[in-house]
């Protein structure tokens, strides 16, 4: 299970080749998350009208997602759409995406967001990053 946090900080990756492991599919977002996703952005200002994931750099194994606010999506994001809900992703951070499911789930330990990315080959013990 991969931890989310939410960051504000410039991209850093390049571009990468979708290595096929996730088949043609594109990224998902469950109805638990589309949900929730729509309870935070109820409580958020006008400047924070879309909820962006993104893939950066760092972390031990490598790569860590990022949750964001942002009032204005750039052109060329990806909007993945579920139930009035969208979730912006930038191209870079798409490819390490393609396949996966963004999900919110509550547990009696945490309620957090996750991401099941059929890309990750392994991921850190202490949950915060993943290596492709």
């Amino acid at each position: 299970m991969i931890k989310i946090t939410f960051d504000d900080t410039p991209d850093t990756l390049e571009p990468v080749e979708n290595n096929g492991a996730a088949g043609a599919g594109g990224v998902e977002l469950s109805a638990s998350a589309a949900q929730r996703i729509t309870e935070i952005l109820a409580r958020k200002t006008e400047d924070e009208k879309y909820l962006r994931v993104r893939v950066d750099g760092g972390g031990c194994n490598g790569y860590s997602y990022k949750f964001m606010f942002e009032k204005t999506p750039a052109d060329d994001y990806v909007r993945v759409e579920k139930d009035g809900t969208t979730v912006l992703i930038d191209p870079v951070s798409y490819n390490y995406l393609m396949g996966s499911v963004i999900d919110y789930v509550e547990t009696l330990e945490a309620s957090q967001f996750v991401i099941n990315n059929p890309n990750a080959t392994s991921s850190c013990g202490c949950g915060n990053s993943f290596s492709i």
